[in-house]
């Protein structure tokens, strides 16, 4: 890992792309921050449709008044759409955008904030440890600990798993053991983790395996303490029959947040 950059430049596929910012660059504006334990963080990791693909409304983006994003250089802002920024051209709503409300609403008390992380197209040996994107989350979630309490990681990933047979069946134990690694890395062993199921809408010509993924995400809830999935029933997609919609994300954020709620 370089830290002597302003920004975790990995290279792959057509070129670069920055991910990230290196902990020792990542600073808030504690002026705008509550104190630590009213500040309650949610990582948010895995790939396109957790950092959202979803249509923005300009005429709706109002960000919540207790719910900040994180953004790519580590400042503290109000978190409107899009939350993530792993690309900027296509980059949307996600269901963090319902999800952080639906939060903040339970808890008139406290602050939200939201640590995007997920990048799309990632498979899951980019985010076990020693993978570049588990690093980087790592990484900017320890800066974010500095202000703030983590209280729960949002999961979804999967699609780029699919289409091969192997990566799709031993799923649950690399994903099982992901957990495990960023837990014990940010001391956070009782943090809840929570999964999303891939769409039901996926083409299985072309993810072949898709529902093994999904049937393995229920072997980590069955497994691994304190996590939970999240059902994809009923949710749209968009018409690239890959990513939903943000009907769907915004229904499926309020989801996660009633499996995060249960678990705390």
């Amino acid at each position: 890992m370089m830290h002597t950059f302003r920004g975790l430049l990995m290279l792959f596929g057509l070129g670069a792309i920055l991910i990230g910012t290196p902990i020792s660059s990542l600073q808030a504006d504690d002026a705008q921050l509550p104190d630590r334990e009213s500040f309650h963080l949610y990582l948010l990791i895995g790939q396109s449709n957790m950092a959202g693909r979803g249509k923005v409304d300009p005429d709706n983006n109002q960000a919540h008044p207790r719910v900040l994003k994180m953004d790519r250089d580590g400042k503290w802002v109000p978190a409107t759409d899009p939350i993530h920024f792993d690309k900027p051209k296509i980059a949307g709503v996600g269901l963090a955008s319902s999800f952080g409300p639906a939060m903040a609403d339970a808890d008139e008390s406290v602050t939200i904030g939201l640590i995007p992380c997920a990048f799309g197209g990632t498979r899951l040996e980019r985010w076990v440890k020693g993978g570049d994107l588990y690093e980087n989350a790592v990484q900017r979630t320890k800066a974010a600990m500095k202000v703030g309490t983590l209280k729960g990681i949002l999961w979804h990933q999967g699609e780029g798993d699919s289409g091969s047979l192997s990566n799709a069946s031993t799923y649950a134990e690399r994903l099982s053991g992901m957990i495990g690694d960023l837990r014990s890395e940010l001391d956070a062993e009782q943090v809840p983790f929570v999964m999303g199921e891939l769409g039901r809408f996926l083409n299985p010509q072309r993810l072949k395996h898709y529902e093994l993924v999904n049937e393995q995400l229920h072997v980590v809830a069955d497994q691994v303490p304190v996590t939970a999935v999240v059902s994809s029933k009923g949710l749209e997609a968009k018409s690239d029959q890959v990513h939903f919609n943000a009907k769907a994300l915004r229904e499926f954020g309020r989801r996660y947040a009633k499996a995060m709620q249960s678990l705390q």
